[in-house]
Formats: structure tokens, C-alpha cells, sequence
């Protein structure tokens, strides 16, 4: 248990997905919205924040990364499937989030996966 704790909390790819998250669930406070795009950055930016502390937390859980890449995908197309496309900053911050996610859940699998396989060969 204590190496785990020594490896957690390094990874930059996860400190990546906590500020995304963040800073999208706080830009309804500067971009123009309407209530539906409001919410959904904020809901995406809180999921994709929660999932970044996780990734940090337990550095060998491939099923965070795999979350990011998910919520990264579903960031860039909600402002279609939620009608706020034409809000531009709104739609822009959920495109940028969207790509940054997917982004940084992909740089991190490979390190995930050898944690993963690391830890396992421990027991």
C-alpha cells in the first residue's frame, strides 16, 4: 500500500483531466449560455474532474482512463445533442475540453496499463 501511495498523485496527464474538468464546470461563469449548455459544462466538467482525482488517487486504474476518453467524446458533441452549438463559447469551451480530454486520456493509458500490469505482477 505504500508504494502505491508514493506512485499516486504524479501522473500530469490526470492533473490535466482535473483542471479541464474544472475550468469547464466554471465557464458558464464567463461564456454565454443558455441553461441546458450551463449545465451540461458544468455536469461534464464535475464528472471529468471527479475521474482526474480517481485517476490520481489509483494511478493503475485503466478504467479512469478509459472514463476520460468517454466524457471527452461526449463533451464534444453535446453542443449539438444539446442545441447550444450556436452559444460560440460555450460550444468552443465544450470542442476544446472535448479534444483536451480525449487527448490526455490517451497519453495516459500506456502508463495506466503498466501500473496496471506492474501491480499485478506483485501479487
Amino acid at each position: 500500500m505504500i508504494a502505491m501511495t508514493r506512485r499516486s498523485w504524479r501522473r500530469w496527464q490526470d492533473w490535466a483531466a482535473l483542471v479541464i474538468g474544472v475550468l469547464t464546470a466554471l465557464s458558464p461563469i464567463v461564456v454565454s449560455t443558455d441553461a441546458g449548455a450551463a449545465w451540461t459544462l458544468v455536469v461534464f466538467g464535475v464528472l471529468l474532474a471527479a475521474t482526474g482525482l480517481w485517476s490520481l488517487a489509483t494511478p493503475d486504474s485503466v478504467a479512469s482512463e478509459y472514463v476520460h476518453l468517454v466524457l471527452g467524446v461526449l463533451l464534444f458533441i453535446s453542443p449539438w445533442v444539446m442545441s447550444f452549438s450556436t452559444y460560440g463559447g460555450a460550444a468552443w469551451t465544450s470542442w476544446i475540453a472535448g479534444v483536451l480530454a480525449v487527448l490526455v486520456g490517451l497519453a495516459a493509458l500506456p502508463a495506466a496499463n503498466a501500473e496496471h500490469r506492474g501491480l499485478a505482477g506483485q501479487h
